[in-house]
């Protein structure tokens, strides 16, 4: 471990212990290498990097704060980093993969505390994309929508921005299908349709039965059209 990392591990503590809790402001540097035993430039590195990985704020003129520790707040850059392999159709398989490892989960949860106005989000984007059916871009936007609204239903932020951090990757892949197979689009609303119907009941079991579904067949599409050569994903 670098001097640099022994540093940020030794600020990290004091959050995690509470000696530095959500929205406290850190003691003037000086103060605060002196008392961790650092020197000031260590000092600044270490703060310099849990400010990029938004653990701490610079609020100009005022000092560091620590920040709220959300999970939106500290995990929002991982959609940036997934974009950054944009073309990469590995990387495109393995996002897919994740998906289908969590989403049918997560699904299942829903259908166990999703609410009345919630399950009435989840129809609205349905209804959406029935009307948008012959308009691949917007048909995929309430497409990535209906599925936010699902996983925002389990109440778990942690997961929300987990699938949501991974979700702009694979909305390029259903666009990209939608493109190209012209069966697309109905295929996906009855897919919809199954999931809402098992989460209107409240059936985590068929929820989580039918997400799979849904989310192995845009799987299993992308994987035999890229294995046949058939097209690369175009750029939007």
């Amino acid at each position: 471990m670098s001097l640099t990392d022994k540093a940020i591990a030794r600020i990290r503590e004091l959050i995690r212990t509470g000696e530095l809790p959500p929205g406290s402001k850190l003691p003037p540097e000086q103060k605060l290498a002196a008392d961790l035993g650092l020197s000031r430039n260590l000092m600044r590195e270490a703060v310099k990097s849990l400010v990029v990985a938004r653990v701490l704020e610079i609020r100009r003129g005022d000092g560091t704060y620590v920040t709220s520790l959300q999970p939106g707040l500290l995990l929002e850059g991982l959609g940036g980093a997934v974009e950054l392999l944009e073309g990469d159709s590995g990387a495109l398989l393995d996002l897919l993969e994740v998906r289908r490892l969590f989403e049918p989960v997560a699904t299942a949860l829903a259908a166990t505390r999703i609410t009345e106005d919630r399950l009435a989000e989840v129809k609205q984007h349905l209804d959406a994309m029935r009307e948008a059916r012959n308009d691949v871009e917007l048909l995929n936007r309430h497409d990535a929508a209906f599925h936010r609204a699902v996983i925002s239903a389990t109440g778990n932020e942690t997961l929300l921005t987990l699938l949501e951090g991974i979700s702009g990757r694979t909305l390029r892949a259903r666009i990209w299908r939608g493109m190209v197979d012209g069966d697309a689009s109905g295929r996906t609303l009855a897919e919809h349709e199954a999931i809402y119907a098992a989460l209107a009941t409240h059936d985590a079991p068929l929820a989580q039965a039918a997400a799979l579904l849904h989310v192995s067949n845009t799987e299993g599409w992308l994987r035999d059209h890229l294995d046949s050569g058939a097209g690369t994903e175009p750029q939007s």
